[in-house]
């Protein structure tokens, strides 16, 4: 029941709510075709990215509060795939949605707070690298995954569910990861 509740919740995507309340085209028609913090940044600016990522954090939290109340420890990690499997995939908005990092990230910061900030700092330094804000959250979600699986006793349903978690993000930079690749190597068309 848990994984189903954090599965709809993370369906209620907050920037498709906040484009259309404020009367702007589908966050999902821009950029990387995705509704996630950092289309809301290159499409409404800094002060409504943080609101909306605030929005999917503070989402999180609740949902993590719920697992940890309800759950054994040890299946603890799988509401934060659902949730993730929900903002990917909502079903409130046609199945098209976020990549779920942020999410990740709230989920991660009640159950793992270490984790969570060693997560943030390390998305800072590799994104001042490289700046490219999806190879940075490829090391926050590896963090967070870590920080889901440790604390749980490294039993086997922490790591499954931290292991899908971190597979599920990865996949979802999909797009992300072939236009980097034929950035990189414009002869290939790879």
């Amino acid at each position: 029941m848990v994984c189903l509740l954090a599965y709809l919740a993370g369906s209620v995507n907050f920037a498709i709510l906040f484009f259309k309340i404020a009367g702007k085209a589908d966050p999902r028609l821009g950029f990387s075709g995705n509704a996630g913090t950092t289309n809301v940044y290159r499409q409404a600016g800094r002060l409504w990215a943080a609101l909306i990522l605030a929005l999917d954090v503070g989402r999180a939290l609740a949902v993590a509060a719920l697992a940890l109340y309800f759950l054994d420890r040890a299946w603890v990690a799988w509401p934060g795939f659902f949730l993730i499997l929900g903002n990917t995939f909502p079903c409130f908005h046609k199945f098209r949605g976020g990549k779920g990092v942020a999410n990740y990230l709230g989920f991660t910061l009640l159950a793992a707070p270490w984790a969570a900030l060693t997560a943030c700092a390390l998305w800072v330094l590799v994104y001042a690298i490289v700046r490219r804000p999806f190879i940075a959250s490829f090391f926050m979600a590896a963090a967070l995954a870590a920080g889901q699986a440790q604390p749980l006793d490294v039993s086997w349903p922490a790591l499954t569910g931290a292991l899908a978690a971190l597979i599920l993000i990865v996949f979802n930079h999909r797009v992300n990861i072939r236009q980097y690749r034929r950035e990189q190597n414009p002869s290939s068309g790879a």
